[in-house]
Protein backbone atom coordinates (compact mmCIF):
# COMPACT_ATOMS: atom_id res chain seq x y z
CA UNK A 1 0.00 0.00 0.00
CA UNK A 2 1.39 3.42 -0.88
CA UNK A 3 0.85 5.23 2.27
CA UNK A 4 0.38 9.53 2.31
CA UNK A 5 3.30 11.74 3.68
CA UNK A 6 2.76 12.87 7.19
CA UNK A 7 0.46 15.39 7.08
CA UNK A 8 2.65 17.31 9.79
CA UNK A 9 5.77 17.21 7.67
CA UNK A 10 3.87 18.25 4.38
CA UNK A 11 2.51 21.19 6.72
CA UNK A 12 5.98 22.27 8.01
CA UNK A 13 7.13 21.67 4.16
CA UNK A 14 4.74 24.69 3.03
CA UNK A 15 4.97 26.52 6.02
CA UNK A 16 8.56 26.64 5.48
CA UNK A 17 8.52 27.68 1.81
CA UNK A 18 5.54 30.12 2.11
CA UNK A 19 7.64 31.93 5.54
CA UNK A 20 10.64 32.86 3.06
CA UNK A 21 8.23 33.97 0.39
CA UNK A 22 6.78 36.55 3.62
CA UNK A 23 3.40 34.89 3.60
CA UNK A 24 3.40 32.47 6.68
CA UNK A 25 0.48 29.61 6.37
CA UNK A 26 -1.02 30.75 10.05
CA UNK A 27 -2.30 33.95 7.83
CA UNK A 28 -3.31 31.82 4.78
CA UNK A 29 -5.80 30.01 7.00
CA UNK A 30 -6.70 33.41 8.72
CA UNK A 31 -7.42 34.58 5.70
CA UNK A 32 -10.01 31.78 4.70
CA UNK A 33 -11.93 31.92 7.81
CA UNK A 34 -12.66 35.16 7.27
CA UNK A 35 -12.93 35.75 3.31
CA UNK A 36 -16.27 36.48 2.26
CA UNK A 37 -16.05 33.27 -0.60
CA UNK A 38 -13.99 30.97 2.01
CA UNK A 39 -15.15 26.98 2.23
CA UNK A 40 -13.72 27.99 5.68
CA UNK A 41 -13.52 24.44 7.87
CA UNK A 42 -15.54 22.41 4.87
CA UNK A 43 -12.61 20.54 3.37
CA UNK A 44 -12.00 17.13 4.76
CA UNK A 45 -8.18 16.09 4.55
CA UNK A 46 -9.49 13.66 1.22
CA UNK A 47 -9.46 15.87 -1.73
CA UNK A 48 -12.79 13.96 -3.15
CA UNK A 49 -14.58 10.98 -1.69
CA UNK A 50 -12.66 7.19 -2.46
CA UNK A 51 -16.90 6.34 -4.54
CA UNK A 52 -20.51 7.93 -4.69
CA UNK A 53 -21.39 8.62 -1.28
CA UNK A 54 -24.87 7.00 -0.38
CA UNK A 55 -25.23 9.09 2.73
CA UNK A 56 -24.01 12.92 3.24
CA UNK A 57 -24.52 12.43 7.28
CA UNK A 58 -24.72 10.22 10.22
CA UNK A 59 -26.83 10.10 13.12
CA UNK A 60 -26.06 7.36 15.61
CA UNK A 61 -28.01 6.70 18.58
CA UNK A 62 -26.15 4.94 21.25
CA UNK A 63 -28.08 3.34 23.69
CA UNK A 64 -25.10 3.11 26.48
CA UNK A 65 -25.38 0.32 28.92
CA UNK A 66 -26.17 -2.67 26.74
CA UNK A 67 -29.65 -3.50 25.85
CA UNK A 68 -30.70 -6.76 25.57
CA UNK A 69 -31.42 -8.12 22.17
CA UNK A 70 -33.51 -11.34 23.71
CA UNK A 71 -36.18 -8.10 24.67
CA UNK A 72 -35.94 -6.30 21.41
CA UNK A 73 -35.12 -7.71 18.33
CA UNK A 74 -33.95 -11.55 18.47
CA UNK A 75 -37.05 -13.43 20.10
CA UNK A 76 -35.96 -16.71 21.19
CA UNK A 77 -38.86 -19.09 22.30
CA UNK A 78 -36.49 -21.96 23.56
CA UNK A 79 -35.61 -19.75 26.34
CA UNK A 80 -38.98 -19.26 27.10
CA UNK A 81 -39.64 -23.21 27.22
CA UNK A 82 -36.97 -23.83 29.42
CA UNK A 83 -37.14 -20.81 31.85
CA UNK A 84 -35.25 -21.18 35.14
CA UNK A 85 -34.25 -24.87 33.94
CA UNK A 86 -30.17 -24.63 33.46
CA UNK A 87 -28.59 -23.42 30.34
CA UNK A 88 -26.81 -26.18 28.50
CA UNK A 89 -22.91 -26.16 28.93
CA UNK A 90 -22.34 -26.65 25.55
CA UNK A 91 -23.92 -23.30 24.59
CA UNK A 92 -21.29 -21.73 26.58
CA UNK A 93 -18.35 -23.50 25.98
CA UNK A 94 -14.95 -22.61 27.06
CA UNK A 95 -16.29 -19.08 26.73
CA UNK A 96 -15.40 -16.02 28.84
CA UNK A 97 -18.21 -14.76 31.21
CA UNK A 98 -18.29 -11.97 33.15
CA UNK A 99 -17.17 -11.94 36.75
CA UNK A 100 -20.81 -10.82 38.02
CA UNK A 101 -22.02 -13.85 37.13
CA UNK A 102 -19.65 -16.33 35.82
CA UNK A 103 -18.97 -17.90 39.58
CA UNK A 104 -22.63 -19.07 39.70
CA UNK A 105 -23.51 -22.62 40.31
CA UNK A 106 -26.39 -22.67 38.01
CA UNK A 107 -26.94 -20.20 34.65
CA UNK A 108 -30.66 -20.41 34.99
CA UNK A 109 -32.20 -19.65 31.22
CA UNK A 110 -34.26 -16.56 31.02
CA UNK A 111 -37.09 -16.57 28.69
CA UNK A 112 -38.33 -13.25 27.57
CA UNK A 113 -41.39 -11.33 29.32
CA UNK A 114 -41.81 -9.55 26.49
CA UNK A 115 -43.84 -10.79 23.25
CA UNK A 116 -42.87 -10.61 19.59
CA UNK A 117 -45.19 -10.25 16.81
CA UNK A 118 -44.06 -9.26 12.55
CA UNK A 119 -44.73 -6.41 11.32
CA UNK A 120 -44.47 -4.62 7.34
CA UNK A 121 -44.33 -6.24 4.33
CA UNK A 122 -40.94 -7.45 5.10
CA UNK A 123 -42.32 -9.70 8.41
CA UNK A 124 -40.18 -8.12 10.67
CA UNK A 125 -40.03 -10.24 14.41
CA UNK A 126 -40.05 -6.97 16.42
CA UNK A 127 -40.77 -6.96 20.74
CA UNK A 128 -44.01 -5.56 21.07
CA UNK A 129 -42.15 -2.90 23.84
CA UNK A 130 -41.14 -1.17 20.42
CA UNK A 131 -44.58 -0.69 18.76
CA UNK A 132 -43.45 2.55 17.15
CA UNK A 133 -40.38 0.82 15.59
CA UNK A 134 -42.65 -2.27 14.69
CA UNK A 135 -44.32 0.86 12.04
CA UNK A 136 -40.57 1.32 11.05
CA UNK A 137 -39.54 -2.12 10.02
CA UNK A 138 -39.41 -1.70 6.50
CA UNK A 139 -37.39 1.15 6.57
CA UNK A 140 -34.87 -0.27 8.94
CA UNK A 141 -32.25 -2.74 8.21
CA UNK A 142 -31.66 -5.00 11.33
CA UNK A 143 -28.37 -6.89 12.43
CA UNK A 144 -28.94 -9.66 14.67
CA UNK A 145 -25.29 -10.80 14.29
CA UNK A 146 -23.40 -8.37 15.71
CA UNK A 147 -20.23 -9.52 17.95
CA UNK A 148 -17.58 -7.53 20.11
CA UNK A 149 -14.37 -8.29 21.73
CA UNK A 150 -15.10 -5.93 25.44
CA UNK A 151 -17.18 -7.75 27.95
CA UNK A 152 -16.98 -4.53 30.28
CA UNK A 153 -18.98 -1.24 29.58
CA UNK A 154 -15.99 1.59 29.24
CA UNK A 155 -14.03 -0.27 27.06
CA UNK A 156 -16.92 -1.82 25.01
CA UNK A 157 -18.73 1.84 24.47
CA UNK A 158 -15.02 3.46 23.66
CA UNK A 159 -14.51 0.33 21.20
CA UNK A 160 -17.68 1.51 19.10
CA UNK A 161 -17.25 5.35 19.32
CA UNK A 162 -14.04 4.99 18.47
CA UNK A 163 -12.60 1.50 16.80
CA UNK A 164 -10.60 0.74 19.94
CA UNK A 165 -10.88 -0.30 23.46
CA UNK A 166 -8.00 2.04 24.88
CA UNK A 167 -9.20 5.62 25.09
CA UNK A 168 -6.98 7.97 23.53
CA UNK A 169 -8.10 6.97 19.86
CA UNK A 170 -10.19 9.34 17.68
CA UNK A 171 -13.88 9.24 17.98
CA UNK A 172 -15.80 7.64 14.62
CA UNK A 173 -17.59 11.24 13.85
CA UNK A 174 -14.09 13.09 14.17
CA UNK A 175 -13.19 10.35 11.37
CA UNK A 176 -15.99 11.76 9.56
CA UNK A 177 -15.40 15.57 10.06
CA UNK A 178 -11.63 14.85 9.48
CA UNK A 179 -11.88 12.59 6.17
CA UNK A 180 -15.06 14.68 4.84
CA UNK A 181 -15.28 17.96 6.54
CA UNK A 182 -18.14 19.77 7.27
CA UNK A 183 -21.35 20.98 5.03
CA UNK A 184 -21.77 23.72 7.22
CA UNK A 185 -19.98 26.32 7.76
CA UNK A 186 -21.85 27.98 10.82
CA UNK A 187 -21.69 24.63 12.93
CA UNK A 188 -19.75 21.39 13.67
CA UNK A 189 -19.15 18.81 11.66
CA UNK A 190 -19.54 16.32 14.70
CA UNK A 191 -22.18 17.55 17.47
CA UNK A 192 -22.89 15.60 20.32
CA UNK A 193 -26.44 14.95 22.05
CA UNK A 194 -26.76 12.99 25.90
CA UNK A 195 -30.07 12.62 26.80
CA UNK A 196 -31.20 14.13 30.55
CA UNK A 197 -33.54 12.00 31.37
CA UNK A 198 -31.83 8.92 31.15
CA UNK A 199 -30.68 6.62 34.16
CA UNK A 200 -27.12 7.53 34.88
CA UNK A 201 -25.86 3.49 35.38
CA UNK A 202 -22.75 3.75 32.89
CA UNK A 203 -20.31 7.24 32.96
CA UNK A 204 -20.17 8.82 29.53
CA UNK A 205 -16.76 10.75 29.12
CA UNK A 206 -16.30 13.43 26.72
CA UNK A 207 -13.28 11.27 25.03
CA UNK A 208 -15.90 9.62 23.40
CA UNK A 209 -16.75 11.74 20.93
CA UNK A 210 -12.81 13.18 21.27
CA UNK A 211 -10.30 14.22 18.26
CA UNK A 212 -7.62 11.47 19.97
CA UNK A 213 -4.48 12.32 17.66
CA UNK A 214 -6.39 14.02 15.43
CA UNK A 215 -6.52 17.85 15.20
CA UNK A 216 -8.84 19.48 17.78
CA UNK A 217 -11.07 21.06 15.72
CA UNK A 218 -12.59 17.74 14.69
CA UNK A 219 -13.77 16.80 18.24
CA UNK A 220 -17.55 16.17 19.10
CA UNK A 221 -19.37 19.69 20.39
CA UNK A 222 -21.56 18.63 23.02
CA UNK A 223 -25.19 20.82 22.78
CA UNK A 224 -26.43 20.96 26.29
CA UNK A 225 -30.15 21.76 27.02
CA UNK A 226 -31.14 25.41 28.92
CA UNK A 227 -30.35 29.21 27.44
CA UNK A 228 -26.75 27.65 27.13
CA UNK A 229 -26.50 25.04 24.79
CA UNK A 230 -22.78 25.40 24.08
CA UNK A 231 -21.04 26.50 27.20
CA UNK A 232 -18.62 29.62 26.97
CA UNK A 233 -20.42 30.52 23.79
CA UNK A 234 -22.03 33.60 24.95
CA UNK A 235 -20.64 37.17 25.08
CA UNK A 236 -19.91 38.09 28.87
CA UNK A 237 -21.58 41.16 30.43
CA UNK A 238 -20.42 44.47 28.87
CA UNK A 239 -18.90 42.81 25.37
CA UNK A 240 -20.40 43.33 21.71
CA UNK A 241 -20.46 41.18 18.93
CA UNK A 242 -17.83 44.14 17.12
CA UNK A 243 -15.46 43.69 19.94
CA UNK A 244 -15.31 39.76 19.87
CA UNK A 245 -15.07 40.17 16.44
CA UNK A 246 -11.83 42.34 16.90
CA UNK A 247 -10.39 40.62 20.00
CA UNK A 248 -10.79 37.31 16.93
CA UNK A 249 -8.93 39.33 13.93
CA UNK A 250 -6.24 40.45 16.90
CA UNK A 251 -5.63 37.21 18.26
CA UNK A 252 -5.85 35.86 14.55
CA UNK A 253 -2.67 37.86 13.31
CA UNK A 254 -0.57 36.81 16.94
CA UNK A 255 -1.43 32.96 15.92
CA UNK A 256 -0.02 33.14 12.52
CA UNK A 257 2.85 34.52 13.65
CA UNK A 258 2.91 32.09 15.78
CA UNK A 259 2.07 29.58 13.53
CA UNK A 260 5.61 30.87 11.36
CA UNK A 261 7.48 30.43 14.13
CA UNK A 262 6.47 26.93 15.62
CA UNK A 263 4.83 25.20 12.93
CA UNK A 264 2.57 23.60 14.96
CA UNK A 265 -0.76 22.43 13.29
CA UNK A 266 -2.24 23.12 16.76
CA UNK A 267 -2.30 27.00 15.98
CA UNK A 268 -4.33 26.84 13.32
CA UNK A 269 -6.90 24.31 14.48
CA UNK A 270 -7.77 26.37 17.90
CA UNK A 271 -7.59 29.84 15.41
CA UNK A 272 -10.37 27.73 13.16
CA UNK A 273 -12.20 26.94 16.72
CA UNK A 274 -12.46 30.36 17.87
CA UNK A 275 -14.03 31.75 14.49
CA UNK A 276 -15.94 28.22 14.38
CA UNK A 277 -17.78 29.69 18.67
CA UNK A 278 -18.25 33.19 16.72
CA UNK A 279 -19.92 32.19 14.04
CA UNK A 280 -22.15 29.56 16.36
CA UNK A 281 -23.32 32.89 18.36
CA UNK A 282 -26.02 32.85 15.66
CA UNK A 283 -26.43 29.37 14.06
CA UNK A 284 -26.86 27.86 17.66
CA UNK A 285 -29.81 29.87 18.96
CA UNK A 286 -31.61 29.36 15.68
CA UNK A 287 -30.58 25.31 15.60
CA UNK A 288 -31.76 25.12 19.12
CA UNK A 289 -35.05 26.94 18.55
CA UNK A 290 -37.94 24.68 18.73
CA UNK A 291 -40.73 27.49 18.18
CA UNK A 292 -41.65 26.70 14.74
CA UNK A 293 -42.01 23.37 14.65
CA UNK A 294 -45.62 22.19 14.69
CA UNK A 295 -47.80 20.62 17.21
CA UNK A 296 -47.73 17.72 14.55
CA UNK A 297 -44.56 17.36 14.86
CA UNK A 298 -44.39 17.38 19.06
CA UNK A 299 -47.35 14.66 18.53
CA UNK A 300 -44.94 12.45 16.00
CA UNK A 301 -42.01 12.79 18.54
CA UNK A 302 -44.27 12.60 21.86
CA UNK A 303 -44.84 14.54 24.65
CA UNK A 304 -41.02 14.45 26.03
CA UNK A 305 -39.63 16.40 22.63
CA UNK A 306 -41.35 19.18 23.88
CA UNK A 307 -39.14 19.11 27.10
CA UNK A 308 -35.22 20.36 26.23
CA UNK A 309 -32.45 17.63 26.79
CA UNK A 310 -34.83 14.73 26.94
CA UNK A 311 -34.14 11.83 24.69
CA UNK A 312 -37.13 12.43 22.49
CA UNK A 313 -35.95 16.23 22.19
CA UNK A 314 -32.97 15.36 21.00
CA UNK A 315 -34.00 13.33 18.56
CA UNK A 316 -36.10 16.01 17.16
CA UNK A 317 -33.03 18.39 17.53
CA UNK A 318 -30.75 16.10 15.47
CA UNK A 319 -33.01 16.04 12.86
CA UNK A 320 -33.11 19.73 12.71
CA UNK A 321 -28.84 19.80 12.95
CA UNK A 322 -29.20 17.36 9.68
CA UNK A 323 -31.19 19.70 7.89
CA UNK A 324 -28.62 22.49 8.57
CA UNK A 325 -25.97 20.04 6.92
CA UNK A 326 -24.12 18.63 9.89
CA UNK A 327 -22.26 16.14 9.24
CA UNK A 328 -22.17 13.41 12.28
CA UNK A 329 -24.97 13.49 15.39
CA UNK A 330 -24.34 11.11 17.92
CA UNK A 331 -26.67 11.28 20.89
CA UNK A 332 -25.98 8.78 23.68
CA UNK A 333 -29.10 7.38 26.28
CA UNK A 334 -28.07 5.63 28.99
CA UNK A 335 -29.58 3.74 31.78
CA UNK A 336 -29.90 -0.30 29.63
CA UNK A 337 -27.47 -2.25 32.41
CA UNK A 338 -30.38 -4.61 33.33
CA UNK A 339 -28.70 -6.62 35.89
CA UNK A 340 -31.71 -7.21 37.72
CA UNK A 341 -35.57 -6.60 37.13
CA UNK A 342 -35.21 -6.72 33.73
CA UNK A 343 -39.40 -6.53 33.65
CA UNK A 344 -39.07 -2.75 34.96
CA UNK A 345 -36.06 -1.83 33.35
CA UNK A 346 -36.15 -2.38 29.74
CA UNK A 347 -39.55 -1.32 29.94
CA UNK A 348 -38.98 1.94 30.92
CA UNK A 349 -36.05 2.65 28.74
CA UNK A 350 -37.93 1.10 25.37
CA UNK A 351 -41.01 3.65 26.38
CA UNK A 352 -38.45 6.46 26.29
CA UNK A 353 -36.91 5.72 23.54
CA UNK A 354 -38.65 3.99 20.88
CA UNK A 355 -41.54 6.55 20.05
CA UNK A 356 -38.87 9.27 19.07
CA UNK A 357 -36.23 7.01 17.31
CA UNK A 358 -39.46 5.83 14.97
CA UNK A 359 -40.39 9.62 14.45
CA UNK A 360 -36.95 10.35 13.56
CA UNK A 361 -36.69 7.75 10.74
CA UNK A 362 -40.12 9.02 9.18
CA UNK A 363 -39.81 12.55 10.12
CA UNK A 364 -36.31 12.09 8.11
CA UNK A 365 -38.30 10.48 5.46
CA UNK A 366 -40.88 12.41 5.19
CA UNK A 367 -38.83 15.23 4.32
CA UNK A 368 -36.58 13.56 1.85
CA UNK A 369 -33.76 13.31 4.01
CA UNK A 370 -33.91 10.06 4.40
CA UNK A 371 -31.96 8.79 1.65
CA UNK A 372 -28.76 10.10 2.62
CA UNK A 373 -28.60 10.30 5.92
CA UNK A 374 -27.58 6.76 7.40
CA UNK A 375 -29.51 6.57 11.27
CA UNK A 376 -27.91 3.73 13.45
CA UNK A 377 -29.32 2.86 16.95
CA UNK A 378 -27.80 -0.04 18.55
CA UNK A 379 -25.30 -0.25 22.56
CA UNK A 380 -22.31 -2.00 23.04
CA UNK A 381 -23.09 -5.51 23.42
CA UNK A 382 -26.16 -7.68 24.78
CA UNK A 383 -27.05 -9.67 27.07
CA UNK A 384 -26.92 -13.17 28.26
CA UNK A 385 -29.42 -15.95 27.66
CA UNK A 386 -29.34 -16.98 31.27
CA UNK A 387 -30.62 -14.73 34.47
CA UNK A 388 -27.67 -13.03 36.47
CA UNK A 389 -28.63 -14.66 39.74
CA UNK A 390 -31.95 -16.22 40.11
CA UNK A 391 -35.46 -16.15 38.10
CA UNK A 392 -37.80 -14.98 40.14
CA UNK A 393 -41.44 -15.48 38.17
CA UNK A 394 -41.26 -13.79 35.11
CA UNK A 395 -38.80 -11.52 36.28
CA UNK A 396 -34.81 -11.93 35.86
CA UNK A 397 -31.76 -10.09 35.19
CA UNK A 398 -28.83 -10.52 32.34
CA UNK A 399 -25.20 -10.19 32.57
CA UNK A 400 -23.44 -8.22 29.32
CA UNK A 401 -22.93 -10.07 26.53
CA UNK A 402 -20.75 -9.47 23.34
CA UNK A 403 -21.02 -12.76 21.47
CA UNK A 404 -23.98 -11.45 19.61
CA UNK A 405 -26.47 -8.82 20.12
CA UNK A 406 -28.87 -6.78 17.58
CA UNK A 407 -28.75 -3.19 15.97
CA UNK A 408 -30.35 -1.07 13.42
CA UNK A 409 -30.08 0.96 10.38
CA UNK A 410 -32.10 3.36 8.32
CA UNK A 411 -31.41 5.37 5.48
CA UNK A 412 -28.24 6.49 3.85
CA UNK A 413 -27.63 3.23 1.50
CA UNK A 414 -28.89 0.34 3.47
CA UNK A 415 -31.57 -2.61 2.95
CA UNK A 416 -34.72 -1.65 4.93
CA UNK A 417 -36.97 -4.48 5.24
CA UNK A 418 -33.97 -6.91 6.03
CA UNK A 419 -32.86 -9.06 8.49
CA UNK A 420 -29.06 -9.85 8.77
CA UNK A 421 -27.02 -12.58 10.48
CA UNK A 422 -28.24 -15.91 12.59
CA UNK A 423 -28.00 -16.79 15.85
CA UNK A 424 -28.51 -20.33 17.54
CA UNK A 425 -31.82 -21.02 19.51
CA UNK A 426 -30.61 -19.48 23.04
CA UNK A 427 -29.01 -16.64 21.47
CA UNK A 428 -25.78 -16.85 22.60
CA UNK A 429 -23.69 -17.45 19.92
CA UNK A 430 -23.91 -16.34 15.92
CA UNK A 431 -24.84 -19.44 13.21
CA UNK A 432 -24.27 -17.04 9.92
CA UNK A 433 -23.46 -13.71 9.29
CA UNK A 434 -21.25 -12.63 11.47
CA UNK A 435 -20.77 -8.61 11.65
CA UNK A 436 -17.49 -7.24 13.59
CA UNK A 437 -17.79 -3.57 15.28
CA UNK A 438 -14.82 -3.03 12.77
CA UNK A 439 -17.05 -4.32 9.91
CA UNK A 440 -19.66 -2.11 11.00
CA UNK A 441 -17.28 0.96 10.95
CA UNK A 442 -16.31 -0.14 7.72
CA UNK A 443 -19.40 -0.13 6.10
CA UNK A 444 -20.04 3.34 7.66
CA UNK A 445 -17.44 4.90 6.13
CA UNK A 446 -18.32 3.06 3.01
CA UNK A 447 -21.75 4.35 2.88
CA UNK A 448 -20.29 7.84 3.30
CA UNK A 449 -18.19 7.25 0.17
CA UNK A 450 -15.29 6.35 1.85
CA UNK A 451 -12.71 3.52 1.28
CA UNK A 452 -11.97 2.75 5.36
CA UNK A 453 -8.47 1.53 4.64
CA UNK A 454 -7.64 4.08 3.03
CA UNK A 455 -8.85 7.30 5.39
CA UNK A 456 -5.67 7.60 7.74
CA UNK A 457 -3.47 9.59 10.03
CA UNK A 458 0.38 8.88 10.93
CA UNK A 459 0.92 9.31 14.86
CA UNK A 460 3.74 8.02 16.89
CA UNK A 461 5.47 6.46 13.90
CA UNK A 462 2.71 4.97 12.59
CA UNK A 463 -0.63 4.99 10.41
CA UNK A 464 -3.83 4.58 11.91
CA UNK A 465 -7.47 4.38 10.71
CA UNK A 466 -10.98 3.63 12.33
CA UNK A 467 -11.04 -0.02 11.78
CA UNK A 468 -6.99 0.01 12.94
CA UNK A 469 -6.08 -3.24 11.30
CA UNK A 470 -9.69 -5.08 10.16
CA UNK A 471 -12.85 -4.69 8.98
CA UNK A 472 -14.77 -5.75 6.08
CA UNK A 473 -17.54 -4.05 3.92
CA UNK A 474 -20.73 -5.68 4.95
CA UNK A 475 -21.99 -5.80 1.28
CA UNK A 476 -25.75 -7.35 2.20
CA UNK A 477 -26.55 -4.73 4.38
CA UNK A 478 -26.37 -2.24 1.00
CA UNK A 479 -29.28 -1.26 -0.75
Amino acid sequence: MNFPASPDLLRATRRHFMGRTGLGLGAVALAQLLGPNSARASHGVLPAPHLAPKAKRVIYLFQAGGPSHHETFDFKPVLRQGHGTALPKSVIGNQRLSTMSGNQSLLPMAGSFANFSRHGRSGLEISDLLPFTQGISDDICLVRSMHTEAINHDPAITFFCSGNQVPGRPSMGAWASYGLGSLNDNLPAFIVLVSRNASRDQPLYTRLWGSGFLPSQHQGVQFRAGKEPVLYLTNPEGVSSQVRRDMLDALGKLNAFQAEQELDPEIDARLAQAEMAFRMQTSVPDATDFSGESNETFELYGPDSRTPGTYAANCLLARRLIERDVRFVQLFHQGWDQHGDMVGGISNQCKQTDQASAALVSDLKRRGLLDDTLVVFGGEFGRTAYSQGKVSGNNYGRDHHPRCFSLWLAGGGVKGGYAHGLTDDYGYNILDGAVHVHDLHATMLHLLGVDHEKLLFKSQGRYFRLTDVAGQLVKPLLA
